[in-house]
């Protein structure tokens, strides 16, 4: 074997692989899986919020309050997610009617995903039952944070949804 980069290599210099060849186009490498800040894990271990792993669970359906479902983006490797993940205790402790905040497992999240339409993570689901609030991706200032809650509250937001 030569020490040639593998582009300007004869096909007999070819290096070892454990990928066999093939007639086809070769695979696309595998998007890298970033891990989810710690501070997300906080969430569940130090404010008890509960950590939904079953899609179908869906434990806001039957309940008559508001719950917030984070969506940290699984994977994504997004800074904002730690950003999120802090300002989540605040809003649950200022919010009025009361907020029944949760944190979504993959699975969870790939659903809610696809039941919203939502592509920018990471994100707040908000929930009553089996309807749809609305939304709210990525950071936002405080402000806006307050003022976005106050309108799907309120129900001044977009037309809310039911969840399938």
């Amino acid at each position: 074997m030569t020490d040639l980069p593998p582009d300007t290599m004869t096909d007999g210099d070819a290096p070892a692989t454990d990928i066999p060849a093939t007639d086809s186009a070769p695979a696309r490498p595998a998007k890298p899986v970033f891990p989810l800040p710690p501070v997300v894990e906080r969430l569940t271990t130090q404010h008890g919020y509960p950590r939904l792993d079953d899609p179908a669970a869906g434990p806001w359906r039957g309940d008559d309050g508001t719950w917030v479902v984070f969506l940290p983006g699984h994977g994504k490797g997004n800074g904002e997610t730690a950003d999120v993940a802090v300002i989540l205790p605040e809003l649950v402790r200022t919010v009025r009617p009361a907020l029944t905040p949760a944190v979504a497992g993959p699975a969870v999240e790939r659903a809610l995903l696809a039941r919203t339409g939502m592509m920018s993570l990471p994100a707040l689901v908000f929930l009553r039952g089996d309807t749809l609030l609305g939304t709210i991706a990525r950071v936002r200032d405080w402000q806006d944070y307050l003022e976005r809650i106050a309108t799907i509250l309120s129900g001044d937001a977009p037309a809310p949804t039911r969840l399938q």
